[in-house]
């Protein structure tokens, strides 16, 4: 049973108000076809906005309002905030098959894949809905759940306005994007604690980079999970952070484990937190965490979004990450503000901050909403050499349909500097590229559309292969890129339509 525990209202302080009515006011403005999406960074009290918007909404229009999360914390939290405002609100979990109630109630909250579970069933399942609130509005599985609430608007709410999926991007399902206040307006007002930050150079040779575009897990743990890194993580916290209440975020949960038992042997409290944790033992580390002072937390991915515990003082980030995204997630654990708290520390051992510049930094959250591929190549600029760090890790299972070993015998950067030595042109080295990809799918293709296919598999590994070219003749633009994959995979299908419609 879900604990829906009432606290205290929240009062909206004056940039909430303003917020509030800006967005009613776009609502009103334009008709049941218009979908907003409002950007405010973590710690800005987006739960007390979309719970106060739902408020006044229903109050004006009378209509059902309904607010989907990813996460049961989340669920948790909006409903004890509505109830709060004196908003009857039912939360759809698990448990809950059926709603023969639901005239009772003005407001629902669901997690998405337990409600898209229930509208497949039954696609009146929750009826006369005429406003959807979206939180935490950049994950994609949201989008499942639009299909059965075209007549409603729809109000996707994101610190961070960039798509989990760089090939859906938010701009193609809302109109428009309304950006809240800065973290540093924020910080100034007294709203956001400001972080101070510690940056240690890491080496991060052998981090593969996966086909959803960061670093694998795998590569991770094996760079994150050695002695020396370990070390260099211990050295840090020493230096800046002994005695804070601290939250260490890892990559993997190999490397957590590890970071667990180097620091107990030190003699520090700490202790470990991943997804694989049931409830109960999730709620008692938890709350071990806000009960011990200087307690340390070491955690995989879990606490990102969901998670609210003002007193935590320092925040390390032992992993590297190339999501802009996770980047403002991770460090906004540490931002909320306390009467005794007005600073947090930051400590990247990562190259994270070099990657996407200081948390406080402005942002054109505009320009990644209209354009996000140009917004996220221009975040990983050319003056970071990460990529050529990194090898390219391949999709599970594609090793057992085409010759991994052959892609990974070509190297675009060492090829090209061959012919820049000999004294021929670097291009050369993106038709030797074109000839391995030609070759790996030629020989595992039963067709030219089998060929497709296996084509497709490799798109990721294409672009890589082309982006680290793009880096080597360094005069390139987005454009030329972007010409050079359509150039490429053109050139590709018509070498592969000409060896395999033959045969």
């Amino acid at each position: 049973m879900i604990d829906t525990e009432l606290y205290a209202a929240k009062k909206l302080y004056p940039f909430q108000e303003k917020t509030v009515n800006e967005i009613l006011g776009e609502l009103e403005a334009n008709d049941k076809d218009f979908n907003l999406l409002f950007q405010l960074p973590t710690g800005g009290g987006k739960t007390v906005i979309f719970s106060e918007i739902a408020k006044r909404h229903i109050e004006r229009t009378g209509e059902k309002v309904l607010i989907l999360t990813h996460r049961i914390e989340l669920s948790v939290q909006t409903s004890k905030q509505l109830s709060a405002i004196n908003v009857g609100n039912k939360v759809i979990n698990s448990e809950v098959k059926e709603i023969p109630d639901q005239h009772e109630y003005n407001c629902f909250i669901a997690m998405v894949e337990t409600l898209n579970n229930r509208l497949n069933d039954d696609e009146n399942f929750i009826k006369e809905i005429g406003l959807v609130i979206v939180d935490e509005a950049h994950y994609n599985s949201f989008r499942k759940i639009f299909q059965f609430y075209g007549n409603a608007n729809i109000i996707g709410v994101t610190a961070t306005p960039l798509s989990s999926n760089k090939a859906l991007p938010l701009n193609d399902n809302y109109n428009k994007l309304l950006v809240g206040e800065s973290i540093a307006s924020l910080i100034e007002g007294g709203y956001l604690a400001d972080a101070e930050t510690y940056t240690y150079d890491v080496n991060l040779h052998g981090l593969k980079i996966g086909s959803n575009g960061d670093f694998t897990v795998s590569s991770s743990d094996v760079v994150y999970g050695n002695y020396f890194m370990q070390e260099k993580l211990l050295f840090a916290y020493e230096e800046v952070a002994i005695g804070n209440k601290t939250l260490i975020f890892n990559s993997g949960i190999e490397t957590s484990i590890r970071v667990e038992e180097t620091f107990k042997k030190r003699g520090y409290k700490i202790r470990h937190l991943d997804s694989t944790f049931s409830d109960k033992d999730r709620k008692d580390v938890l709350s071990w965490f806000k009960e011990t002072p200087d307690a340390i937390l070491t955690s995989v991915g879990i606490l990102t979004t969901g998670f609210d515990e003002p007193t935590v003082r320092t925040i390390i980030l032992n992993r590297a990450t190339r999501s802009l995204t996770l980047y403002h997630q991770m460090i906004g654990r540490g931002s909320r503000k306390l009467p005794n708290k007005d600073q947090f520390k930051l400590i990247d051992l990562g190259n994270n901050v070099r990657r996407f510049g200081i948390w406080q930094d402005y942002i054109s959250w505009q320009d990644a909403f209209r354009f996000p591929d140009r917004f996220l190549e221009s975040r990983l600029t050319e003056s970071d050499d990460i990529e050529f760090e990194v090898e390219f890790e391949f999709p599970r299972g594609l090793d057992e349909v085409l010759d991994i070993k052959e892609l990974e015998s070509f190297n675009i950067k060492e090829f090209y500097l061959e012919c820049i030595d000999n004294g021929t042109k670097g291009k050369e080295a993106v038709d030797k590229s074109l000839e391995n990809h030609y070759n790996v799918i030629h020989k595992a293709a039963e067709d030219f559309f089998h060929g497709l296919e296996l084509m497709e598999h490799l798109q990721p590994h294409i672009e890589h292969r082309l982006k680290h070219y793009t880096k080597c003749i360094t005069k390139s633009t987005p454009n030329y890129y972007k010409y050079l994959i359509e150039t490429y995979n053109r050139q590709l299908r018509q070498k592969l339509r000409a060896g395999l419609e033959d045969e």
